[in-house]
């Protein structure tokens, strides 16, 4: 694998070096609850035991932040980001206890309307700066900012990178360089596209590459393989997550496929990946401290099986676990299930279905799966 480091500047997030001359980081997330310290804690060391070199944490309020501060304390050595989720506003709680911060661009919009983006951007940097630490720029598919799609109608790819461009120049307005990018979404090709159109225009910035919902193994691994290896085989990469759909004491095979995958492509060992436009496709979102019921990766598991007799047809099926990004990414999905507490949301593309108790929704399910099936065959 030819290197990249010389293309991006090297910047410093806690005890890691990213970008420059850097060997590539394998970063990962806990899935547990972040007000569950003691099993967060074990997490992050678990994690970073299998090689996580960055454990991002998720906070949703400002009612985490005690715990964050205990889980800080118990984790010397290991760094540590935090997703800011929907609310920017508790950067200034968080900033003394981690060594970066992820914001999405699309969710700056929600909080403090009456400011704009650029004012809610410098409030972060400065922020950032006062605490000596890292900032994400996290694009997500299932969250662009309405104002870039409404810019690119029609064309969410370029709303994507046009985003991740523009909080860039921000960032380089407010004097500020110690930030890298991710470009998400849960279609290999969508993230290969992404990215790579990115790097074209800011080859200096270092990326933070991702397959948002890769699903569960090994499909979820082929597929995030699918463009972790063209990317990093074009030396577009700096750090990596690999996003699978794993129960909580299995959660750091994410960090070991990462290793597994970097270490492939520098040794020019490439797998034969399957087309993912032909055929079933099960989407599912990594497990996270997001997910609120446990059920959603056992409901992930039974709907592959549910469906295995429609194994030849196109459809795609989204399974996410959470309120933050399972109402958008399941949008293009043909078929789309997104978790609560109780029960299941049953999607057609961005039509409900309706909620259905997660002992009820598999049948149904089939039904849906049966119906579409007729419709294509009617059509054709």
């Amino acid at each position: 694998m030819e290197q990249s480091k010389h293309k991006t500047r090297r910047i410093r997030i806690g005890g890691v070096d990213v970008g420059g001359d850097a060997p590539i980081v394998v970063q990962s997330m806990c899935a547990t609850r972040t007000m569950d310290i003691d099993k967060t804690i074990a997490q992050a060391h678990q994690l970073a035991r299998a090689g996580a070199g960055i454990v991002r944490i998720a906070l949703d309020n400002e009612k985490e932040v005690p715990a964050l501060r205990e889980i800080r304390a118990q984790t010397p050595g290991i760094t540590l980001s935090v997703d800011l989720q929907e609310n920017y506003r508790i950067a200034g709680k968080v900033a003394p206890h981690v060594d970066k911060i992820r914001y999405n661009p699309g969710h700056l919009h929600h909080i403090e309307k009456a400011k704009t983006i650029p004012q809610k951007v410098k409030w972060l940097v400065d922020i950032a700066r006062d605490h000596d630490i890292a900032i994400r720029i996290g694009v997500n598919c299932g969250s662009v900012a309405p104002s870039f799609l409404e810019k690119y109608p029609g064309d969410q790819l370029s709303a994507i990178v046009e985003s991740a461009v523009y909080h860039c120049e921000l960032m380089e307005e407010l004097g500020f360089d110690r930030f890298v990018v991710s470009l998400k979404d849960s279609d290999p090709a969508k993230v290969l596209d992404a990215n790579r159109r990115f790097s074209a225009r800011r080859s200096d910035v270092p990326l933070h590459l991702g397959v948002t919902e890769a699903g569960l193994p090994p499909d979820g691994i082929t597929k995030t393989r699918l463009a972790f290896e063209k990317l990093l085989a074009q030396s577009i990469g700096d750090t990596i997550r690999v996003s699978l759909t794993l129960p909580n004491d299995r959660k750091h095979e994410e960090v070991v496929v990462g290793h597994a995958i970097i270490a492939d492509v520098k040794a020019g060992r490439f797998i034969s990946v399957p087309d993912f436009g032909a055929g079933m496709n099960i989407i599912s979102c990594p497990s996270c401290s997001r997910v609120e019921n446990e059920k959603f990766v056992e409901l992930a598991q039974h709907v592959k099986e549910v469906t295995g007799y429609a194994a030849k047809y196109t459809i795609t099926i989204a399974v996410m676990g959470c309120r933050v990004n399972g109402p958008g990414e399941t949008d293009d999905a043909d078929l789309g299930l997104w978790c609560g507490p109780t029960t299941v949301n049953l999607k057609k593309k961005d039509r409900k279905i309706g909620n259905f108790k997660y002992n009820e929704v598999l049948p149904r399910l089939r039904v849906e799966v049966d119906r579409l099936i007729a419709e294509r065959s009617a059509a054709n």
